[in-house]
């Protein structure tokens, strides 16, 4: 992974750089401004499951320039190594800071993903409370498997001339997505953020602050979405626990 801190703690096959929500956001703009483009993925529980048992995702993953933790329960399994997280950096809430600094400093943003009509929406929000400069909004169908429609996807996104894209269709297509049309949007930075462009446009309602803070995030959106994330957070997601004590015995080793 190609990390821009001094310190990494690995949990898996998931590399995390060890920094505190200001520092994420520092690091993000140092990318920006940097002029070399690169990825940035915030990885939670689910990310450091799948990655696993994913070779094709853990490879997408080595190639990021900043890996975020998303997620109490990762910050928590921190503590049991020598390198502790400091705290919670999600994409839910580095996205209204990172769009308020992009607003003064003129960074040209693109939204690309969620369902039709939200990235336009998001972006009305973003230009009146931040002033963020959003020069492309679109929501396409994606087949990762299709080249062509890819590189159309990317060459329509490189043509509004982005400093800074979020991605928004959550994990591993977006990843993978960002992965595909790098190349194409250098020196843009790209960002996978999940639901968050459906929080800022107000179509979807994030947990309360009190889950957020308590790890339990994952509790409240099983029950707003029963169907699509019960196998998600009660058959996939348990196995972080033997994943944690596999990297712990690891850490031991070394």
């Amino acid at each position: 992974m190609g990390g821009v801190t001094a310190k990494r703690l690995r949990i898996g096959k998931v590399s995390i750089d060890v920094v505190s929500f200001s520092e994420a956001l520092d690091e993000v703009d140092r990318l920006v401004t940097s002029g070399n483009g690169g990825a940035v993925f915030t990885p939670n529980v689910d990310h450091i499951v799948m990655v696993d048992s994913n070779p094709a995702f853990e490879a997408v993953y080595q190639k990021a320039a900043l890996c975020l933790a998303d997620g109490v329960p990762v910050v928590w399994a921190s503590r049991l190594f020598d390198t502790p997280l400091p705290e919670k950096v999600s994409g839910s809430d580095l996205i209204g800071p990172l769009l308020e600094r992009a607003g003064q400093k003129k960074w040209r943003v693109a939204f690309v993903g969620a369902a039709p009509g939200v990235a336009e929406k998001a972006a009305a929000v973003a230009r009146s409370k931040w002033g963020t400069d959003v020069v492309h909004t679109e929501a396409p169908m994606v087949d990762l498997e299709d080249k062509a429609q890819l590189d159309a996807i990317g060459d329509r996104v490189a043509a509004s001339k982005p400093d800074l894209v979020l991605m928004a269709f959550g994990a591993p297509k977006q990843e993978f997505l960002i992965d595909r049309v790098a190349d194409r949007l250098k020196p843009a930075v790209l960002l996978g953020v999940g639901a968050s462009l459906d929080f800022i446009a107000g179509t979807m309602k994030r947990a309360p602050v009190v889950f957020q803070k308590t790890g339990f995030e994952w509790l409240y959106r099983l029950a707003q979405e029963p169907r699509r994330l019960w196998r998600r957070y009660l058959i996939n997601d348990p196995k972080f626990a033997l994943i944690l004590m596999r990297s712990l015995k690891e850490a031991r080793q070394r």
